[in-house]
């Protein structure tokens, strides 16, 4: 299944969804539109995990680059409106597309295919699991404007990478490397070009047949650990695993061990 869009691309093809930016003139930034239909292709996989038709995102960019953030250009709302407060453009689109892609009951993988600069890089590492073309960078462009890392960027990169190195990123707005992003533990994973979406295609149709209710609560108990004390997150971690303990596919995966076969799990 694909769907016609403006700005982005989106497919589902055996339970794995694919939404790719597709403005590469402009290298994939965000103007009004696309984050519309960002927000549609969203809500398309979210009611895609109640019917079991996907059981995992992958986001990726069209052309040499991944996304380069908000387009400085697209200023207005609408014709003839005035121009969005920064703060008002946070509430209304950046703020919501990081915590809908958190809030997804299924594996988001991000392929950066390019340059992740600004909003762009900091959206890439909102998704549970980035991989990176070698060629790709990440830059925190922001302080080139006189402005902060947004879309979460405050708050991911002093976990990821300490406060040193968050500030360093922040402050100088310097280019860094996937192979060193890598190195650094902000990404999963640096592969060779050509490598990326083979690579990538391979994890998501492992992501489509496998239990998709654990790996939800799984990557809910790995966000819940970074404002979580220790005893709250063992606490967290037992009644998560009561629950999973009584899904389907818990159930499937006792059976398929002892009859030494593989597991059909359906996600739930």
């Amino acid at each position: 299944m694909s769907e016609s869009f403006e700005t982005i691309r989106f497919e589902v093809v055996d339970r794995v969804a694919t939404l790719t930016l597709n403005r590469p003139d402009r290298l994939n930034s965000f103007n009004t539109r696309m984050h519309e239909e960002v927000r549609e292709a969203l809500a398309r996989v979210k009611d895609g995990r109640q019917d079991g038709s996907v059981r995992v995102l992958v986001i990726t960019g069209a052309g040499r680059g991944f996304c380069a953030g908000q387009d400085l250009s697209d200023r207005n709302v609408a014709p003839g409106d005035a121009p969005l407060d920064l703060g008002e453009s946070i509430e209304k689109n950046y703020k919501p597309l990081v915590l809908a892609l958190r809030a997804l009951d299924l594996p988001v993988i991000c392929a950066v295919n390019g340059v992740a600069a600004g909003a762009g890089a900091n959206i890439a590492l909102a998704c549970d699991m980035v991989f990176a073309a070698r060629s790709a960078s990440f830059i925190q462009s922001f302080s080139k404007l006189g402005l902060i890392p947004d879309t979460g960027g405050t708050w991911i990169l002093p976990r990821l990478l300490g406060p040193a190195r968050a500030m360093g990123l922040a402050l100088l707005g310097d280019k860094l490397p996937a192979e060193q992003a890598e190195q650094w533990g902000l990404i999963w994973k640096c592969v060779d070009d050509d490598a990326l979406m083979p690579t990538v295609q391979q994890v998501a149709a492992q992501f489509a047949n496998g239990p998709t209710f654990g790996y939800a609560q799984t990557k809910k108990a790995i966000w819940a650990s970074s404002t979580n004390g220790f005893e709250q997150q063992l606490d967290l971690e037992r009644n998560m695993m009561t629950v999973c303990g009584r899904s389907n596919d818990y159930r499937e995966g006792v059976a398929a061990f002892m009859e030494k076969r593989a597991p059909q799990f359906k996600g739930d």
